[in-house]
Parts: structure tokens; C-alpha cells; sequence
């Protein structure tokens, strides 16, 4: 019986330190390698659109003003009158200035005269000249010079004439092409002038309003995905529902030091005169890649204090590569960095994943 205990009691002894052995065998974990969702990078040509602000202006406008001092005697045109090119607008009036004409006029008629005697008389001693003996060298010498004197004086007659004719051109203001009086600042019998009170408004404001350029200003980083010829389209709070399209006519080649854009012009054929100069626009511009680029999901990329770097998994470790975003549609964004088309990334990446994890 004695032996039969004993035995009894080493067997349960073995059975108890046996299952405990598997408990704490079972209560050791393991270490897995975590399951990341992957994809691999292609190359794509991501379309998108930019809404910008623009505004639409005359085609052509200028401020017309007087070129001499003088009072306004008629008044042609009235603000909203359509003129076309070379139309007199306004007549002015400077009584000196007729004066002037007048004066130089009698100097031009008076020269005319000294300048034909002084002419004559060196044909006479010319032809008389010919007889040896008659007139001397020195006497036909002072009449040549004389004579040219005097043609002298008769050109700079005729120059200053000019000059005054000219000016008496100023007093009838025409407009410069077809167009749209827009504004008019002076009323008959006003003094105006070059300079002074009477120049600091412009008589008229003509613009041509039958065309319209429409202005925007395009970031830096966007400038470059529009050529000119490109289509697009624009809407104007004042006419709701109505969309109008444009082509891009012309583009600076600069960016404004200040806003770091680059003006874009598109020619906006104005039927009906529906839109006005001075309204302003909201132009979606169309956002074509010329070349393919990467484009990942967003929760791919990730932006964090050390930089924006993707995940990319080599050897089954994953690898931070740090990237530059461009542009953003919807769940996808462009990446530029050391990729190519056979990388694998993690396409939901975190600061949490460090480099070096191995990847299930």
C-alpha cells in the first residue's frame, strides 16, 4: 500500500507540473508581422479645375484729355453715346491760340517775301557774273549768302507755322476708335487744360465694349498646366444661369512680384452687350497634365513635422520616402519624389509605422 501511495503521488506530481508547463507555454505570445494593405504606383494623367476670380474690362479704353488751355465751346457726345473712330467728340477754344496762328502765318508770308528778293537779286548778278569784269567774286559770293540766309529763315517760318497749325488741331478732340462714351467729367464753358484744376478729371472715358478681355491671375504653382487656346468656361453674379466660354488669347510670361501669379487673358466676344466692363467673373480653368505623373490615394501621403514622406515597402520593410504633394482631386493627390512604377507603398500610412517594420 505504501508503494501504491508513493506512486500515486509522483504521478500527479508529473501530471501537475506538466500542465502547468503547457499553461505557461500557451501564455507566451508570438510576434507576427502586421498586415499592411499595399498597392503599387502608376503613372497617371490627373485632370482637374481651378474657380478663380477674374475680372472683365474694355478691350480698348482711354482717357481722353486736353492738350492745350482752353474752355470747352461744344459738346458733341453725352455718356452712353456709341462713336465710332475718328468722330469729333468735343470742340474747345483758346483765343490766344488763334492769335498765335495769325501771327506765325504773317511771319511765314513775310519770309516768303525777303527770301524771293534776296533770291532775285543773286540770279541777276549770277547772270550778269557770266560778263568778266561786271560784278566781283566777293559781291556774288555775299548775294549766294544772303540768299541762303534768308531760305533758312523761310524753312523755320514754315516749321513754326506748322507747329501752331497743330496746335489749333488740339482744340477738336475725335475719338481714337469705335467705342462707348463711358464717362464725361466736363460741361460747356469748363476750363481745361495739359496741366493745373482744369486736368484732373479726363474729358471722356471711351472703351470698346463690342470685345472684352477678361483678366485672372493664376498662381505659380498652377500657371504652368495652361497653354494659349485653351477652352473655358465663366459665370457673372449679375446674369444667373448663363455660362459664357473664353479661350486664353494671351498669356504675360511673368508673375506679378506682388500676388506671385501670372496674368491670363482670354478675348470675350460681347453679344447683345450682355456683359459690362468692370463686372466680375468666376472662370473655372481646366487643370490638363501635358505628361503622366504618380498619383496615390491621400491616406497614402502623410504630412507630419519631420516633412510629407510615403511608406514604401522593400523587403518586405517598410522605407519613409519623403515627397512633394501637387495636385489634390478628390481621394488622389500627385507625388513627386524617388518613386517608379514598380514601388510598393502603404496605401493607409501614419507616423506610427517606423522605418525598418517588417510587413506581412
Amino acid at each position: 500500500m505504501k508503494n501504491i501511495y508513493i506512486t500515486t503521488t509522483v504521478f500527479s506530481l508529473a501530471l501537475l507540473l506538466s500542465s502547468c508547463a503547457e499553461k505557461k507555454k500557451e501564455t507566451v505570445p508570438v510576434e507576427e508581422s502586421p498586415s499592411m494593405e499595399t498597392f503599387e504606383v502608376k503613372k497617371e494623367k490627373l485632370s482637374t479645375e481651378l474657380t478663380m476670380p477674374a475680372e472683365l474690362v474694355g478691350f480698348q479704353q482711354v482717357d481722353l484729355y486736353a492738350k492745350v488751355t482752353s474752355f470747352v465751346k461744344e459738346l458733341k457726345v453725352d455718356i452712353g453715346s456709341e462713336v465710332k473712330k475718328g468722330q469729333l467728340l468735343l470742340v474747345l477754344e483758346a483765343p490766344e491760340t488763334i492769335s498765335q496762328v495769325t501771327a506765325a502765318e504773317s511771319r511765314l508770308h513775310s519770309q516768303e517775301s525777303v527770301y524771293t528778293a534776296s533770291n532775285s537779286t543773286y540770279k541777276r548778278l549770277l547772270e550778269t557774273s557770266k560778263v568778266e569784269g561786271t560784278v566781283s567774286t566777293n559781291d556774288l559770293e555775299q548775294a549766294e549768302a544772303r540768299k541762303n540766309a534768308d531760305f533758312a529763315q523761310l524753312q523755320a517760318a514754315k516749321a513754326s507755322y506748322r507747329e501752331v497749325q497743330s496746335i489749333l488741331g488740339y482744340l477738336q478732340i475725335r475719338a481714337p476708335f469705335d467705342g462707348v462714351v463711358s464717362a464725361r467729367n466736363v460741361n460747356l464753358g469748363a476750363y481745361v487744360g495739359p496741366s493745373g484744376k482744369g486736368s484732373e478729371l479726363p474729358l471722356f472715358t471711351i472703351q470698346e465694349q463690342r470685345k472684352l478681355r477678361l483678366s485672372v491671375y493664376v498662381p505659380e504653382s498652377y500657371a504652368g498646366y495652361l497653354s494659349v487656346g485653351d477652352q473655358m468656361h465663366f459665370t457673372v453674379r449679375s446674369l444667373p444661369g448663363k455660362d459664357f466660354s473664353a479661350k486664353i488669347a494671351r498669356k504675360s510670361g511673368a508673375l506679378d512680384s506682388r500676388l506671385r501669379s501670372e496674368r491670363v487673358e482670354m478675348d470675350v466676344a460681347n453679344t447683345g452687350n450682355q456683359l459690362l466692363p468692370g463686372m466680375v467673373a468666376e472662370v473655372v480653368l481646366p487643370l490638363n497634365a501635358k505628361d503622366s505623373t504618380y498619383v496615390v490615394p491621400k491616406s497614402a501621403v502623410v504630412t507630419s513635422s519631420e516633412g510629407v514622406f510615403v511608406i514604401a515597402v522593400e523587403n518586405k520593410k517598410t522605407s519613409r520616402t519623403p515627397v512633394q504633394k501637387g495636385r489634390e482631386f478628390k481621394d488622389k493627390v500627385e507625388v513627386f519624389g524617388a518613386l517608379n512604377e514598380h514601388s510598393v507603398l502603404v496605401k493607409i500610412a501614419s507616423e506610427e509605422i517606423k522605418d525598418g517594420t517588417e510587413v506581412k
